[in-house]
């Protein structure tokens, strides 16, 4: 039972981490490529593809987070399972 439990939890918590701690990463990313721009303009032909590359690899992150999640989701009992198991842990 707090198998299931800690499964719904890490289902239900991992992906909004991940997408949020992905958002965060590629404003980071974007602002640290602005920031070189504006410091140096003529290398920004240079800065554009580790940039592109930077956010694909972040964004790839999150892809695999929501494999992960639609493959763990499955794990999960449904709804009459859970209510059963619950009212025999709470009988015995």
């Amino acid at each position: 039972m707090i198998y299931f439990a800690a499964l719904a939890l890490a289902v239900g918590l991992g992906v909004p981490v991940a997408v949020l701690s992905a958002a965060r990463a590629q404003g980071e990313t974007a602002k640290a490529m602005l920031e070189g721009i504006a410091r140096q303009p003529e290398a920004s032909g240079q800065m554009f593809l580790p940039y592109i590359l930077g956010l694909a690899f972040i964004e790839s992150l999150v892809i695999y987070v929501f494999v992960m999640f639609f493959m763990l989701s499955g794990k999960l009992p449904g709804a009459a399972e859970a209510l059963s198991a619950i009212s025999k842990a709470a009988g015995q």
